[in-house]
């Protein structure tokens, strides 16, 4: 049974759509369910300015990529760098276990596209 929490973000997703110009772009997708995610960033002054996702899958997919969104807009990217799927889960009021692997991708794809970000601007 998911949380009201969960069928919030599912229902109205916060932060979907495509950042034309992003500065980290990470993909992420789990064979096994047919979950596929995308975050891109947009970075100011080493903070998250703007996130956006495109996620095809399951509700728990798209609420995990909803309020990790949320959770990471505006922090530094050494602090959205310490998102983990453990915390995108309990900000949701849990998962069911057999939904866990949902988060693990919107952490894993946030992590992707601070990897991306921070690959293009090597200083």
């Amino acid at each position: 049974m998911y949380s009201d929490l969960v069928m919030d973000h599912f229902r109205n997703p916060r932060n979907v759509g495509k950042i034309e110009d992003a500065d980290g772009v990470g993909n992420v997708g789990n064979p096994v369910c047919g979950d596929v995610m995308q975050m891109m960033i947009k970075v100011k002054e080493d903070r998250i300015e703007d996130i956006k996702f495109q996620t095809m899958g399951c509700g728990a997919a798209i609420a995990t990529s909803s309020i990790s969104t949320e959770m990471v807009i505006g922090k530094t990217l050494d602090e959205a760098r310490e998102l983990s799927n453990k915390a995108v889960a309990e900000a949701l009021g849990g998962l069911p276990p057999a939904k866990m692997h949902c988060s693990n991708l919107a952490a894993d794809a946030i992590h992707l596209a601070l990897d991306d970000y921070q690959s293009r601007h090597k200083k």
